[in-house]
Protein backbone atom coordinates (compact mmCIF):
# COMPACT_ATOMS: atom_id res chain seq x y z
CA UNK A 1 0.00 0.00 0.00
CA UNK A 2 0.85 3.45 -0.71
CA UNK A 3 0.63 5.63 2.50
CA UNK A 4 1.31 9.39 2.49
CA UNK A 5 2.16 11.69 5.62
CA UNK A 6 2.12 15.06 6.41
CA UNK A 7 4.10 17.34 8.68
CA UNK A 8 1.66 20.09 9.29
CA UNK A 9 4.28 22.31 10.28
CA UNK A 10 7.08 23.52 7.77
CA UNK A 11 10.35 22.02 10.03
CA UNK A 12 12.05 20.02 7.23
CA UNK A 13 13.75 17.94 10.07
CA UNK A 14 10.63 17.01 11.94
CA UNK A 15 9.51 15.74 8.93
CA UNK A 16 12.14 13.55 8.37
CA UNK A 17 11.64 12.20 11.95
CA UNK A 18 8.02 11.38 11.65
CA UNK A 19 9.36 9.71 8.18
CA UNK A 20 11.87 7.64 10.08
CA UNK A 21 9.70 6.36 12.79
CA UNK A 22 6.60 5.91 10.12
CA UNK A 23 9.12 4.04 7.92
CA UNK A 24 10.25 2.13 11.36
CA UNK A 25 6.54 1.12 11.71
CA UNK A 26 5.17 0.30 8.74
CA UNK A 27 5.05 -3.04 7.43
CA UNK A 28 6.33 -4.55 4.52
CA UNK A 29 5.45 -3.72 1.20
CA UNK A 30 4.15 -0.54 3.04
CA UNK A 31 5.50 2.09 0.74
CA UNK A 32 5.88 5.71 3.05
CA UNK A 33 6.10 9.16 1.63
CA UNK A 34 6.53 11.90 4.12
CA UNK A 35 5.87 15.67 2.69
CA UNK A 36 6.40 18.74 4.46
CA UNK A 37 3.51 21.83 4.59
CA UNK A 38 4.05 23.72 1.92
CA UNK A 39 3.29 26.62 3.73
CA UNK A 40 2.46 27.83 7.67
CA UNK A 41 4.59 28.22 11.17
CA UNK A 42 7.46 25.98 12.20
CA UNK A 43 6.10 24.65 15.13
CA UNK A 44 2.03 24.40 15.75
CA UNK A 45 0.66 25.71 19.20
CA UNK A 46 -1.81 27.85 19.23
CA UNK A 47 -5.43 27.60 17.95
CA UNK A 48 -4.33 30.24 15.10
CA UNK A 49 -1.41 27.97 14.33
CA UNK A 50 -3.70 25.22 14.09
CA UNK A 51 -6.31 26.97 11.43
CA UNK A 52 -2.93 28.03 9.39
CA UNK A 53 -1.68 24.55 9.63
CA UNK A 54 -5.37 22.62 8.45
CA UNK A 55 -5.37 24.93 5.26
CA UNK A 56 -1.55 23.95 4.61
CA UNK A 57 -2.28 19.91 5.46
CA UNK A 58 -5.26 19.75 3.07
CA UNK A 59 -3.12 21.69 0.41
CA UNK A 60 -0.62 18.83 1.04
CA UNK A 61 -3.33 16.36 0.47
CA UNK A 62 -4.59 17.29 -2.66
CA UNK A 63 -1.31 18.36 -4.36
CA UNK A 64 -0.78 14.29 -3.99
CA UNK A 65 -4.32 13.07 -4.44
CA UNK A 66 -3.84 10.09 -6.40
CA UNK A 67 -0.82 8.56 -5.06
CA UNK A 68 -1.63 7.23 -1.68
CA UNK A 69 -4.38 4.43 -0.14
CA UNK A 70 -4.66 6.13 3.02
CA UNK A 71 -3.03 9.64 4.86
CA UNK A 72 -1.87 10.20 7.93
CA UNK A 73 -2.06 13.88 9.48
CA UNK A 74 1.42 13.76 11.67
CA UNK A 75 0.42 17.03 13.75
CA UNK A 76 -0.72 16.29 17.47
CA UNK A 77 -4.14 18.07 17.27
CA UNK A 78 -5.15 16.86 13.70
CA UNK A 79 -5.53 19.72 11.75
CA UNK A 80 -7.99 19.73 9.04
CA UNK A 81 -8.69 16.35 9.59
CA UNK A 82 -12.53 16.75 9.60
CA UNK A 83 -12.23 18.31 6.15
CA UNK A 84 -9.60 16.00 4.80
CA UNK A 85 -11.51 13.02 5.62
CA UNK A 86 -14.59 14.45 4.00
CA UNK A 87 -12.50 15.26 0.53
CA UNK A 88 -10.03 12.33 0.06
CA UNK A 89 -11.89 9.80 -0.88
CA UNK A 90 -9.33 7.16 0.91
CA UNK A 91 -8.86 6.37 4.98
CA UNK A 92 -7.10 9.58 6.49
CA UNK A 93 -6.10 9.87 10.48
CA UNK A 94 -4.48 12.22 12.15
CA UNK A 95 -1.63 11.12 14.98
CA UNK A 96 -3.52 11.89 17.87
CA UNK A 97 -6.59 10.37 16.56
CA UNK A 98 -4.85 7.03 15.87
CA UNK A 99 -3.01 7.86 19.56
CA UNK A 100 -5.77 7.90 22.00
CA UNK A 101 -8.11 5.40 20.44
CA UNK A 102 -4.76 3.32 20.83
CA UNK A 103 -4.28 3.86 24.18
CA UNK A 104 -7.91 3.60 24.98
CA UNK A 105 -7.54 -0.45 24.38
CA UNK A 106 -4.67 -0.84 25.67
CA UNK A 107 -5.67 0.36 29.23
CA UNK A 108 -8.74 1.69 31.05
CA UNK A 109 -7.18 5.03 31.57
CA UNK A 110 -4.05 6.76 29.61
CA UNK A 111 -2.20 9.94 30.10
CA UNK A 112 -0.58 12.24 27.78
CA UNK A 113 2.90 13.70 28.01
CA UNK A 114 4.25 16.70 25.93
CA UNK A 115 7.21 19.02 25.66
CA UNK A 116 5.82 21.94 26.31
CA UNK A 117 2.16 22.68 28.01
CA UNK A 118 1.49 25.12 25.91
CA UNK A 119 0.26 22.90 23.61
CA UNK A 120 -2.77 20.88 26.18
CA UNK A 121 -5.53 23.27 25.32
CA UNK A 122 -4.94 22.30 21.77
CA UNK A 123 -4.67 18.75 23.03
CA UNK A 124 -7.54 19.38 25.12
CA UNK A 125 -9.93 20.27 22.55
CA UNK A 126 -9.06 17.21 20.21
CA UNK A 127 -9.17 14.60 23.20
CA UNK A 128 -12.58 16.28 23.63
CA UNK A 129 -13.62 16.16 19.64
CA UNK A 130 -12.55 12.42 19.74
CA UNK A 131 -14.75 11.72 22.11
CA UNK A 132 -12.45 10.24 24.28
CA UNK A 133 -11.72 12.84 27.24
CA UNK A 134 -13.58 10.32 30.12
CA UNK A 135 -10.72 7.92 29.33
CA UNK A 136 -7.61 10.38 29.75
CA UNK A 137 -5.89 10.67 33.54
CA UNK A 138 -4.51 14.24 32.36
CA UNK A 139 -1.88 15.88 30.77
CA UNK A 140 1.67 16.29 31.96
CA UNK A 141 4.15 18.72 30.29
CA UNK A 142 7.12 21.24 30.32
CA UNK A 143 8.04 24.72 30.42
CA UNK A 144 7.30 26.96 27.73
CA UNK A 145 9.89 25.82 24.79
CA UNK A 146 11.41 28.04 22.25
CA UNK A 147 14.55 26.01 20.47
CA UNK A 148 14.57 24.20 17.53
CA UNK A 149 11.61 21.42 17.05
CA UNK A 150 13.63 19.18 14.94
CA UNK A 151 15.96 18.48 17.91
CA UNK A 152 13.59 19.01 21.10
CA UNK A 153 13.32 15.11 21.27
CA UNK A 154 16.54 14.76 22.36
CA UNK A 155 17.01 18.27 24.39
CA UNK A 156 13.99 16.82 26.13
CA UNK A 157 13.85 13.33 26.48
CA UNK A 158 15.19 13.17 30.19
CA UNK A 159 12.10 15.55 31.13
CA UNK A 160 9.43 13.31 29.05
CA UNK A 161 10.84 10.49 30.83
CA UNK A 162 10.14 12.15 34.28
CA UNK A 163 6.75 13.50 32.83
CA UNK A 164 5.68 9.53 31.93
CA UNK A 165 6.57 8.50 35.67
CA UNK A 166 3.91 11.27 36.91
CA UNK A 167 1.76 10.49 34.92
CA UNK A 168 1.70 6.46 35.77
CA UNK A 169 2.41 6.93 39.50
CA UNK A 170 0.45 9.93 39.88
CA UNK A 171 -2.40 10.32 37.48
CA UNK A 172 -2.97 6.25 37.49
CA UNK A 173 -2.57 6.05 33.40
CA UNK A 174 -2.51 2.59 32.44
CA UNK A 175 -0.69 4.27 29.24
CA UNK A 176 0.95 7.28 28.21
CA UNK A 177 1.32 8.68 24.95
CA UNK A 178 3.94 10.48 23.83
CA UNK A 179 2.52 13.70 22.11
CA UNK A 180 3.74 15.56 18.97
CA UNK A 181 5.17 15.19 15.83
CA UNK A 182 8.74 16.80 17.06
CA UNK A 183 8.73 13.47 19.50
CA UNK A 184 7.91 10.91 16.96
CA UNK A 185 9.97 8.05 17.66
CA UNK A 186 10.76 8.58 21.79
CA UNK A 187 8.45 6.46 22.68
CA UNK A 188 10.50 3.46 21.31
CA UNK A 189 13.47 4.74 23.02
CA UNK A 190 12.24 5.44 26.18
CA UNK A 191 9.92 2.64 26.36
CA UNK A 192 12.37 -0.33 28.17
CA UNK A 193 12.86 2.25 30.54
CA UNK A 194 9.04 3.13 32.01
CA UNK A 195 6.57 0.35 33.89
CA UNK A 196 3.61 1.27 31.64
CA UNK A 197 2.74 0.85 27.78
CA UNK A 198 3.75 3.66 25.54
CA UNK A 199 2.25 5.40 22.53
CA UNK A 200 3.56 7.12 19.62
CA UNK A 201 1.13 8.64 17.15
CA UNK A 202 3.17 8.04 14.21
CA UNK A 203 3.31 4.21 15.12
CA UNK A 204 -0.10 3.94 16.12
CA UNK A 205 -1.12 5.64 13.01
CA UNK A 206 0.86 3.72 10.77
CA UNK A 207 -0.71 0.55 11.76
CA UNK A 208 -4.42 1.68 11.88
CA UNK A 209 -3.82 3.43 8.30
CA UNK A 210 -2.74 -0.05 7.36
CA UNK A 211 -5.56 -2.04 9.00
CA UNK A 212 -7.93 0.51 7.18
CA UNK A 213 -6.48 -0.02 3.97
CA UNK A 214 -6.53 -4.25 4.39
CA UNK A 215 -10.48 -3.85 5.70
CA UNK A 216 -10.87 -2.19 1.92
CA UNK A 217 -13.65 0.07 3.02
CA UNK A 218 -15.59 2.67 0.61
CA UNK A 219 -15.14 5.84 1.71
CA UNK A 220 -17.68 8.56 0.66
CA UNK A 221 -16.53 11.56 -1.38
CA UNK A 222 -18.33 15.00 -1.12
CA UNK A 223 -19.29 15.87 -4.96
CA UNK A 224 -16.94 18.19 -6.61
CA UNK A 225 -17.19 21.37 -5.85
CA UNK A 226 -13.87 23.77 -6.83
CA UNK A 227 -14.64 27.17 -5.18
CA UNK A 228 -12.76 29.89 -6.59
CA UNK A 229 -9.32 31.24 -6.09
CA UNK A 230 -7.76 28.00 -4.38
CA UNK A 231 -4.53 26.89 -3.96
CA UNK A 232 -3.58 24.56 -6.56
CA UNK A 233 -3.24 21.71 -4.04
CA UNK A 234 -6.72 22.76 -2.46
CA UNK A 235 -8.03 22.52 -5.65
CA UNK A 236 -7.19 19.09 -6.43
CA UNK A 237 -8.82 17.91 -3.03
CA UNK A 238 -11.75 20.32 -4.33
CA UNK A 239 -11.99 18.80 -8.30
Amino acid sequence: MRLLVVNSNTTDSVTGRIAAEARHAAAPGTAVTAVTAPFGLKLIVTASDAQVAGTATLAALGAARGTYDAAIIACFGDPGLEAAKERAGVPVLGISEAAFHAAAMLGRRFGVVSFTRALQPMYEDCLARHGLAGRCAGFRSGSAFSGDPGTVAEDRAAMVLELVDEAARLDGADVVIVAGGPLAGLARTLGPRVAVPLIDGVTAAVALAEALVRLAPTVPRRPPREPAGLDPGLAALFA
